[in-house]
């Protein structure tokens, strides 16, 4: 079965901008280049993958993009812009002629305007990706799904992909107060949902397969097999688990699908929205 991690990331680490980082996170205040992933990737029997960004930073997308040159696993790169310049459309007209930069994303869980996204120009930003063909991969808490909600009903063409189930809040064993928000996602055709990063909204050393069941479950019914795609998160998953257990975890699940509704999970379904070329 052909596997594409939707949801990965590389970085060279400091400490200034990493600051999210840390004492507790200790195992990923290193650098995580393609290199390093390698053997993660043939052990796993991994076909390709999509770099999410992960600094707010233009310059971080020519880094991705080097590197995706160098390494042809690296089929999609989610970048960052700012969706709020008044030249956004210049911007993006430029980074449109880039193959493999498939869309962007904003650390939006990490703004203290909890409602940025419906902000004028945020919006403005994100109306202006449509006709470059990017996606769009909206980086949330749960307590920002009722904002999420809004801001899509804006742009039923756009495609996107909410990355990590919203975060809900695994560790504690609430889902009730979450289940309500993602599923009123449900009617939004143009609206996908990565089951990722999860292990990490766990508590890091005392979860098993059974501990995320119940949130797949939400997530699959609402937004069937055809709007889901898996994500590693890898390397901010180390936290938490090494590889092979993040994928183990999705594994042991979508055994009782069939091959089809695997095959869609696991690789068509990040094919055909992030519209990975070989």
């Amino acid at each position: 079965m052909k596997i594409i991690d939707a949801h990965q990331h590389f970085w060279k680490y400091n400490k200034q901008d990493f600051a999210w980082i840390t004492d507790d996170m200790q195992v990923i205040q290193k650098d995580f280049l393609p290199e390093d992933f390698l053997p993660v990737y043939q052990q796993n029997n991994i076909d390709s993958c999509v770099a999410v960004q992960v600094n707010q930073t233009e310059e971080e997308n020519f880094f991705f993009l080097q590197l995706a040159e160098q390494f042809n696993f690296i089929k999609g790169i989610v970048g960052w812009i700012d969706l709020q310049a008044d030249d956004i459309e210049e911007r993006l007209s430029f980074f449109s002629k880039y193959k493999k930069l498939k869309g962007f994303r904003h650390i939006l869980q990490g703004e203290t305007n909890r409602a940025l996204m419906l902000e004028k120009k945020f919006i403005n930003g994100i109306r202006c990706l449509k006709q470059f063909n990017f996606t769009y991969d909206i980086l949330i808490r749960e307590d920002q799904l009722q904002y999420a909600l809004k801001f899509v009903k804006h742009f039923p063409e756009q495609l996107f992909v909410i990355d990590h189930l919203a975060k809900p809040l695994i560790k504690q064993g609430e889902i009730e107060s979450w289940k309500k928000s993602i599923q009123q996602f449900k009617p939004f055709q143009n609206v996908c949902c990565k089951i990722s990063g999860m292990v990490t909204e766990a508590d890091w050393n005392n979860w098993n397969n059974e501990t995320f069941k119940p949130y797949m479950d939400i997530v699959v019914e609402t937004f069937g097999t055809n709007r889901i795609m898996f994500g590693s998160d890898w390397p901010v998953c180390l936290v938490a688990a090494d590889y092979n257990k993040v994928l183990e975890i999705v594994k042991h699940y979508f055994s009782f699908f069939s091959k089809d509704e695997q095959q869609q999970f696991f690789s068509s379904n990040a094919i055909d929205f992030y519209n990975l070329k070989d």
